[in-house]
């Protein structure tokens, strides 16, 4: 007897291209011989016509269904539609897909082959050896390019080249097993909200290289506040993976006590000019800064190198982040007549962030098993 496999298609306003991609996903539901396909079109009240070429194809496709409901965004209404598929149609697979045309439905039958290989989670990604985005401006391939590069940095989500991918295939009993309800409800702030989710209940993880081709019809619908939600929803992610950033938080915190309290009495008490005062505060804070994240917030990374190594590897990156902190202090100080303290909290603020980026990405590294 065949299972169901389930492709979630969100519309909004996409009349001119849902009548070619419906046929064009049912065209491959031969050569997905284990399953019985459904296509469950989630449409969020399109004013443009979208539900009448639905539901006149739905004559012709009796495995195709259409939800309604407001516009909230595209994570709700990906709820919307898993909840409904998990409770009406009870897939083993639901598929995540655009109607725009600009994911190939001949993945499909690939997707669904490896989902029934043991592999619980298969994306179809733009930026795995292999994959391409033809028709990305130069502005896109940097916007994507440094929001999968925060995702798997701060966000926690190593090894996955495309975090933000709309082509995926879940297998449901992964799915079930996860709690959609307070994930992001915008654009890509959803998906990698739910890819999070997914592999926080252990997603066993294959990314398969694909062509982004350009829309068929329409203009992108992303827009500024999705990039806003992204940003907080950034935050959410790390915060929500682990407590690793907020002891990475709190040894900043220290830090910058000791930085600041190091260049008070160095400059204030000592008598040394702040243009020395600065540095010699700065090298404090690494030395502080090193021996409490190896001792408490990457105690249980399993790096493969050594103390000495660390501290190395450390105190380079310091360095780095100290001359960014220094440069900041010396423009703010010299070129715009800030307040020299707070000038020096400013270039801190940026020396932090470095220091959490490319500590996480180097210094504390962890080895594979």
């Amino acid at each position: 007897m065949k299972r169901t496999a389930c492709v979630v298609l969100p519309t909004y306003n996409e009349a001119e291209n849902v009548g070619s991609i419906i046929p064009r996903i049912f065209a491959t539901a031969d050569e997905i011989p284990t399953h019985d396909l459904h296509v469950l079109v989630v449409d969020d009240n399109s004013p443009d016509g979208t539900q009448g070429i639905v539901r006149g194809l739905m004559a012709k496709y009796e495995n195709l269904h259409l939800i309604t409901g407001p516009k909230q965004g595209l994570g709700e209404a990906y709820k919307r539609g898993m909840d409904y598929a998990l409770r009406e149609l009870a897939p083993d697979l639901v598929f995540e897909m655009d109607a725009d045309g600009q994911h190939d439905p001949a993945l499909l039958p690939v997707f669904a082959y490896l989902a029934s290989h043991d592999i619980s989670l298969v994306i179809g990604s733009r930026f795995a050896p292999g994959g391409t985005t033809p028709d990305f401006s130069l502005w896109r391939r940097v916007l994507s390019g440094v929001g999968n590069w925060m995702l798997r940095v701060v966000g926690g989500l190593p090894g996955i080249h495309d975090c933000t991918s709309g082509y995926r295939c879940i297998k449901t009993d992964l799915l079930r097993r996860c709690d959609l309800r307070p994930l992001a409800t915008r654009g890509y702030s959803f998906q990698s909200s739910l890819l999070c989710e997914l592999l926080r209940h252990q997603a066993k993880v294959v990314e398969i290289p694909m062509v982004f081709h350009r829309r068929d019809h329409g203009e992108s619908k992303l827009t500024l506040q999705d990039q806003l939600e992204f940003m907080i929803n950034l935050i959410q992610l790390r915060l929500h993976r682990s407590g690793e950033f907020l002891k990475f938080a709190l040894v900043g915190l220290s830090g910058v006590g000791v930085n600041l309290g190091g260049y008070l009495l160095f400059e204030r008490k000592i008598g040394i000019r702040f243009a020395l005062a600065s540095p010699l505060a700065i090298e404090l804070s690494i030395l502080s800064n090193f021996l409490l994240p190896n001792a408490w917030t990457f105690r249980t990374r399993r790096t493969g190198s050594s103390f000495s190594g660390r501290l190395l590897r450390f105190h380079t990156v310091a360095g780095v982040a100290g001359v960014a902190n220094y440069a900041v202090f010396l423009t703010l100080v010299s070129a715009f007549g800030v307040y020299d303290v707070l000038a020096n909290l400013a270039g801190i603020v940026v020396g932090v962030l470095l220091n959490y980026f490319l500590n996480s990405r180097w210094t504390w590294h962890e080895s594979p098993s």
